[in-house]
């Protein structure tokens, strides 16, 4: 459909809790299409990221798009049903950054979510590792929260360039 601007760090839009959908259809199929157009856009113009949800775009509704090089997972109305115990710290960055900086945060090493597809269908998976933390990330923008709501030491946040320096 369209490459959506994403809205950025300070915009007060990122803080609102986002709505569900209640309907499958044209409205949602929108949605998707625009999340999909400006992740690949976004992909191959910034050379990183897996996922976007739609309140990065403009849209205060509860759904994330993500682009894997395996799989495209479509999740509508996520809900994190279980948190694992153990935690682990990643750097993390967002496109609402516009990837200029990470900040180093703690994630459930695992988590289980429930979440419908495009067309309806229920689904309930568990992701494990870096999948968790992304899956956290984007629900958590479907929150109003942001990456830098959960840094906990000034220290840990670095440009992108000295990020790259450390981990590429």
């Amino acid at each position: 459909m369209a490459v959506r601007e994403v809205v950025l760090l300070g915009n007060p839009a990122l803080r609102e809790r986002s709505e569900e959908f209640k309907s499958f259809g044209e409205e949602l199929n929108t949605v998707v299409k625009d999340l999909r157009d400006t992740l690949i856009h976004l992909q191959e113009k910034k050379e990183i990221g897996r996922a976007l949800a739609a309140p990065q775009i403009g849209c205060q509704r509860r759904v994330i798009y993500c682009n894997l090089p395996e799989e495209e997972i479509v999740m509508v109305n996520p809900e994190i049903i279980w948190r694992s115990q153990e935690k682990f710290q990643v750097w993390d960055s967002c496109f609402s950054f516009d990837i200029a900086f990470f900040v180093r945060v703690s994630r459930h090493r695992s988590i289980k979510v429930k979440y419908w597809s495009e067309s309806g269908e229920e689904n309930i998976r568990t992701f494990d590792d870096d999948l968790s933390e992304l899956f956290q990330h984007e629900i958590d923008h479907l929150e109003g929260i942001l990456a830098t709501d959960l840094l906990t030491d000034n220290k840990n946040i670095i440009m992108r360039e000295e990020w790259e320096k450390r981990h590429k």
